[in-house]
C-alpha cells in the first residue's frame, strides 16, 4: 500500500528525472539467474550457446563487462553475493538473514512502491517479510531438484502461506509468476519486481528437448580447463566439487558443460516469455530492467566445478542494465554486484543509501565518467584473498602461504603465475600486496598474510570418496555417481 508521502516521493524524483530527451523509468523489473559465468551470452562472443533473449537485451542495453562478487564466507557463495545485492554492503559488514539491515526492496517500499518477488530467497523469511509486499511462488533455501521445487507465497499481511511442491520446471514457475504481475499490475502504480531464478545451479536437469541439443553440440573444453587443481586452495573438497570425480575428464567436463548450457538455454526462453510480457504490459515504456547473476562457476576450469575460489570464471558474472535512459553500449568497468540497486535508485531518481559500499554505475553509462573504482578486492572464506586492478590480479593463499600473480589482460584465463618473477617481486606484487590490506580493512575483512611464501604441495584427489545429495535426480546420480 503506497503511503501518500510515499507516491509523492516517486512522483517527484520521476519528473525531475524526466527532465530533457529522455524519460526516466518509473519501476525496476530485476531478473536474477543463478551460477551464471560470464562467459555465457551469445552476444556476448560465446558461438556454443543460444541465448536470443539474452542476446536481444545485450544488444538493446548497456553490459558491464568486469562485473565481480566480493567473494563469500561459505561454500553457499550464492546467499552472501545476495545479501549484499539487496543491501549494496560488503559480507563483512552485514549478517546473512539481514537481521539489522535495511534492504533495497524496504526502500523501494517506504517510497511508495509495490514490491513483488517470485524465485529463490536464501536470506531468511523475516527479511523476505520486510522486503515485499507481495510474493507467489517463493523458493526458501540455496537449491532444489528443478522439477520438485518446494514453494510458498507471500500473503499482503506479511505471512508465508499455500506451501506446496511446484508442478512444473523451477524457472518456467518462476517465469508464470512474473508474467501474471506484470499484466496485473496497474498503469501508473511503481514496482519493484525480483525475480529469482534457480538456473543454471545444478542439478544440471535441464528439460529433455534441451538437453538433447545440448548433446549434440557439446561445448569445447574452457582454455583453462585442467583435470585437477594443482594445490590445496583450502575448499577442493566440498560440495560442488563432488559433483564429479577426480581427475576430470574431457568427456565428462563436455557433458556437464553441456547440460548448464541447456539449463541456460531453457532459461534464456523463460526469460524471454517475461520480457515479452513487460512488452505488452502497460509498463514497457517505463521500466528499467537489470539481468544479472550471483556469481560464476568453474565447470572444468583449473580443475575445479564450483565457485569456491577467486579465479575471474567463478567471481565474475554478467550485468545488463536496459530501459529508458539506457544507451547501448558496454563498460569493463571494475563494478561488484552490490551496485546494482544503488544504480537503479540513481536512474529512477531516487535518494541514494547513506553509508553502503555499493555506488551507481549510471555515470558510467551518462558518460560522466569511465570507471567505478580503481580496484576490486576479493575474498573467500580466510584461505583466500585478491586485489584486481585494470590489467593485474593477485590471489593470495594465507595458509600455505603461496600468492597467484596474473596479467589478466595478456592472460585473462590465468594460466600464467608470474608472482615469481623477479621484476614483479620488486614493485608490483609488494605494492599490490598492501594495497590489498588496505581494501580488507576498508571492507572490515581481516586478512593476514604469512611470514614467508613458498610454492604449495602438489595433490592428487584420484579415488577420493564422493556420494552424491539429496537433490540430484536418478540419472544424474548414475551418470556421475555411478550405480
Amino acid at each position: 500500500m503506497r503511503t501518500g508521502a510515499g507516491l509523492l516521493l516517486v512522483l517527484a524524483a520521476h519528473c525531475a528525472a524526466s527532465v530533457g530527451q529522455t524519460p526516466a523509468p518509473r519501476n525496476v523489473l530485476f531478473i536474477l539467474s543463478d551460477d551464471q559465468r560470464a562467459d555465457t551470452i551469445g552476444a556476448w562472443g560465446n558461438p556454443h550457446i543460444d541465448t536470443p533473449n539474452l542476446d536481444r537485451l545485450a544488444e538493446r542495453g548497456f553490459g558491464f563487462r568486469r562485473n565481480y562478487c566480493m567473494g563469500s564466507l561459505h561454500g553457499a557463495v550464492c546467499a552472501p553475493s545476495r545479501a549484499m545485492m539487496m543491501t549494496g554492503q560488503a559480507y563483512f559488514r552485514i549478517p546473512m538473514d539481514l537481521e539489522g539491515a535495511t534492504t533495497f526492496p524496504e526502500r523501494f517500499r517506504a517510497a511508495g512502491y509495490e514490491t513483488f518477488i517470485t524465485g529463490k530467497w536464501h536470506n531468511e523469511a523475516g527479511a523476505l517479510k520486510r522486503a515485499f509486499g507481495r510474493g507467489t511462488a517463493i523458493m526458501m533455501g540455496g537449491m532444489a531438484n528443478h522439477e520438485k521445487v518446494p514453494l510458498v507465497d507471500l500473503s499482503g499481511e506479511g505471512g508465508l502461506v499455500n506451501a506446496r511442491t511446484g508442478d512444473k520446471f523451477s524457472c518456467e514457475l518462476f517465469a508464470d509468476a512474473a508474467v501474471e504481475f506484470l499484466g496485473a499490475q496497474p498503469a501508473g502504480a511503481p514496482f519493484f519486481a525480483y525475480v529469482a531464478l534457480t538456473t543454471p545451479h545444478d542439478p544440471r536437469m535441464a528439460p529433455k528437448a534441451y538437453l538433447e541439443k545440448g548433446y549434440a553440440r557439446r561445448p569445447p573444453l574452457p582454455a583453462n580447463f585442467m583435470a585437477q587443481h594443482p594445490f590445496d586452495n583450502g575448499r577442493l573438497i566440498t560440495r560442488d566439487e563432488n559433483l564429479a570425480a577426480w581427475p576430470r575428464t574431457e568427456d565428462v567436463v563436455r557433458d556437464q558443460l553441456a547440460e548448464y548450457y541447456a539449463l541456460i538455454g531453457f532459461m534464456d526462453a523463460q526469460i524471454g516469455r517475461i520480457l515479452d510480457a513487460l512488452a505488452q504490459s502497460p509498463h514497457a515504456e517505463d521500466t528499467l530492467i537489470v539481468f544479472a547473476s550471483d556469481h560464476g562457476l568453474a565447470l572444468g576450469s583449473h580443475g575445479l566445478l564450483g565457485k569456491q575460489n577467486l579465479y575471474e570464471h567463478s567471481m565474475r558474472a554478467p550485468l545488463i542494465f536496459a530501459g529508458p535512459g539506457v544507451p547501448h553500449g558496454e563498460s569493463r568497468a571494475l563494478t561488484y554486484l552490490l551496485d546494482i540497486l544503488p544504480t537503479a535508485f540513481d536512474a529512477l531518481g531516487l535518494a541514494p543509501a547513506a553509508g553502503i559500499d555499493g555506488q551507481s554505475l549510471a555515470p558510467i553509462w551518462r558518460g560522466e565518467t569511465a570507471k567505478a573504482r580503481n580496484s576490486i578486492f576479493l575474498a573467500y572464506e580466510d584461505s583466500q584473498r585478491a586485489l584486481v586492478e585494470d590489467r593485474w590480479k593477485l590471489i593470495v593463499y594465507p595458509k600455505i602461504g603461496h600468492m597467484q600473480l596474473f596479467d589478466i589482460e595478456a592472460d585473462p584465463d590465468e594460466l600464467r603465475n608470474l608472482a615469481d618473477d623477479p621484476d614483479q617481486r620488486r614493485e608490483r606484487v609488494p605494492r599490490m600486496t598492501a594495497a590489498l590490506l588496505e581494501r580488507s580493512a576498508h571492507f572490515g575483512a581481516v586478512s593476514r598474510m604469512p611470514a614467508s611464501w613458498s610454492p604449495p604441495k602438489l595433490v592428487d584427489l584420484t579415488n577420493t570418496p564422493r556420494k552424491p545429495d539429496e537433490w540430484q535426480p536418478d540419472w544424474i546420480v548414475e551418470k556421475y555417481f555411478g550405480k
